[in-house]
């Protein structure tokens, strides 16, 4: 029940309705009066209470306790309340500031009525709501209650589990205290350590240091580089690309190309069965016959690199499919995917760092391909990358970049060059990202 305006007495008619939570007696006048009586003690309002863990079906067994402030010179502090419900099993404590307070005490007035049923007379006082809690301590102290009641819900439930829970849940719940006591010992161990290398060493050696790591890492995804070669052949060999045995192997599958005829390269482009570098390369295999043959093992090989790329989970039977060697197959997905845990079972995944290496190993055995010098433009267009990508790839690999139109003569593609000595490029850094209009 709300007030609006003036308090002064007025008549209203209570044809059977409740008001102010209590009901009008049928046999009742059809009219009743209400008088404003303000406050029901001086500057203190009626309480209406309301409790988060049920409803109160009797108040019989309950004692109600009100407390104020005594500073009443502070206008913030003096109209500050606390309200106490004790009962047989637990306590109850509600407040009308901080945090735990009902935010509608500010933008609502409510009023508490009392009716008189033989008069028919109805006194209207103020009223204030409490949003009553449960109190674990009866005795506990006003520190300790703010405590309480700025706890997260995740803190509450512990309290319970660790009270009332059973022994299933105790035990969980001692497990992951121990595994966050675990963590904060180790973070705090991490950074002592660090705290202890930088004294030691500087700031400027364990950036030094940091870099060489960033290297190794690195390495890890490009083939091996002879820095020292003194010919471009030498520079990414073969052999760390193609294993001689996996060369060996392709021969049974490269024979399809050297035999290749113009119309079986207009079907297969048709099909889209290869990837377009190869198909590019497959209309200029060169007449030597042991040229051809070499040519056509790596183009079936890099196609491989290719088509892996573009998978997920890999498995480790007939990766590529049937036709696909089993050695070629089997050191595919031990060089070339990672090992994680899912599901319940182990898988082979292709992720971003393997994709990354697929690429470099692409680029390289491309070279060999076409005499040193290849169209990153065609190999990104196969792998599905972004320019950028490809090209911090290639100048990871310490490639010499240019550009150079097409065949057609519409666009600029850009080439990746072996040339000696190898050039020097800064590590790329994070690039800035565009704001989207």
């Amino acid at each position: 029940m709300q007030q609006r305006g003036n308090s002064s007495p007025s008549r209203v008619a209570i044809p059977g309705r409740r008001v102010a939570g209590l009901a009008a007696c049928p046999a009742m006048a059809l009219e009743a009066r209400w008088c404003y009586r303000g406050d029901p003690q001086e500057g203190q309002s009626a309480p209406l209470v309301q409790f988060t863990n049920g409803k109160l079906r009797s108040s019989d067994n309950m004692n109600f306790t009100l407390y104020k402030s005594q500073d009443d010179t502070n206008p913030r502090k003096k109209h500050k309340r606390i309200l106490n419900a004790e009962t047989d099993r637990l306590s109850y404590v509600g407040n009308n500031f901080g945090p735990g307070s009902l935010k509608c005490n500010n933008l609502c007035r409510y009023f508490v009525g009392v009716l008189d049923k033989d008069s028919g007379e109805m006194e209207v006082y103020n009223a204030e709501s409490f949003h009553m809690q449960p109190l674990v301590s009866a005795d506990a102290p006003d520190e300790v209650l703010s405590e309480y009641l700025n706890k997260t819900y995740r803190e509450k439930v512990d309290l319970c589990v660790e009270a009332f829970g059973t022994s299933k849940q105790r035990r969980a719940l001692s497990s992951r205290r121990m595994n966050e006591v675990r963590k904060e010992v180790l973070n705090h161990a991490v950074t002592n350590a660090a705290g202890d290398i930088i004294e030691t060493k500087g700031v400027a050696a364990v950036i030094s240091d940091a870099t060489e790591d960033d290297k190794g890492d690195i390495s890890l995804i490009l083939p091996p580089c002879h820095q020292d070669a003194e010919r471009v052949e030498d520079v990414y060999k073969l052999d760390d690309l193609i294993s001689p045995a996996e060369f060996k192997a392709l021969k049974g599958p490269a024979a399809a190309f050297v035999n290749i005829t113009s119309e079986e390269i207009l079907k297969l482009t048709a099909e889209k069965s290869y990837c377009s570098f190869v198909l590019d390369e497959l209309r200029c295999l060169p007449t030597d016959k042991k040229a051809r043959d070499h040519k056509a093992r790596c183009l079936w090989f890099l196609d491989c690199l290719v088509k892996l790329s573009f998978q997920r989970s890999v498995k480790k039977k007939q990766t590529m499919g049937p036709d696909c060697p089993d050695i070629i197959s089997s050191n595919l997905v031990k060089n070339f995917t990672a090992l994680s845990y899912s599901n319940g079972r182990i898988q082979n995944l292709v992720s971003a760092s393997m994709k990354a290496k697929i690429t470099a190993y692409a680029i390289a055995l491309a070279l060999h391909i076409n005499g040193f010098q290849t169209d990153l433009t065609v190999l990104q267009r196969d792998l599905k990358l972004r320019e950028s990508r490809i090209l911090d790839i290639a100048k990871t690999m310490r490639l010499k970049i240019s550009k150079s139109k097409s065949l057609s003569g519409c666009e600029d593609h850009k080439l990746g060059t072996v040339c000696l000595p190898l050039p020097v490029y800064k590590m790329p850094v994070g690039r800035r990202k565009r704001k989207k209009n």
